[in-house]
């Protein structure tokens, strides 16, 4: 296994530019091949089941990661996921940043957030309309406790490359709109077409660690 992530990780780090930041997805893996990865000098991590995470981020406490919640992010969720994540990639409503912000503010945080935006028709996925973003746009930023640092958006299955291109430079110029620096987009199957729009953030699972291993619970 070591020598199997390592051989994929060589691969990845000599096509990816500086200007990309790398998130490790995670979800599905065990603690011990994530230890792994870490030990190439990866400490982003994405995980999007909370018990799951929480799991393993009692194992591998004595590493110094960094934990991303990726998945969509249940209300009754919200507390737990403020108190052990640190940048949280799916707030997808104005009423879910509300709450962040009221929990971060009773927990004595400041989580990094990224904005969740829907930018083609996907019943499969959630997020905010372009035109809903930029009408809540100002309320957003009074929210206490909230560190809005840029977008997140998915491409839906089935898209050709260039209409994932467009997208991908859609959410890039809607985010330099907004004076935001990020850009969580991109995929292992479609992460080139991502940076070349101008991603910052990759989410990276199969490129990385191959299929998942762990059974979902």
């Amino acid at each position: 296994m070591t020598d199997f992530l390592t051989n994929r990780w060589t691969t990845l780090m000599e096509e990816l530019p500086p200007s990309v930041r790398l998130l490790a997805v995670s979800k599905g893996h065990s603690a011990s091949t994530i230890r792994s990865v870490a030990s190439f000098g990866q400490q982003a991590f994405g995980e999007s089941r909370l018990q799951e995470a929480l799991e393993k981020q009692k194992l591998l406490s004595d590493l110094n990661l960094q934990w991303h919640f990726i998945g969509h992010l249940q209300k009754n969720k919200v507390r737990a996921v403020v108190k052990t994540f640190s940048v949280i990639h799916s707030v997808d409503s104005l009423s879910l940043a509300q709450r962040v912000s009221r929990i971060a503010v009773e927990e004595g945080c400041c989580p990094n957030v990224l904005l969740q935006i829907k930018l083609r028709v996907d019943p499969s996925k959630g997020g905010m309309e372009r035109g809903d973003l930029i009408s809540i746009w100002p309320e957003l930023q009074t929210l206490p406790a909230l560190r809005i640092t840029g977008l997140m958006t998915m491409a839906p299955f089935g898209l050709r490359v260039d209409e994932r291109q467009s997208l991908f430079t859609e959410c890039r110029t809607l985010a330099d709109k907004l004076k935001l620096p990020e850009c969580s987009m991109g995929m292992s199957g479609d992460w080139h077409e991502a940076v070349a729009a101008g991603s910052t953030l990759l989410r990276l699972g199969s490129a990385i660690f191959g299929p998942r291993l762990m059974s979902r619970t």
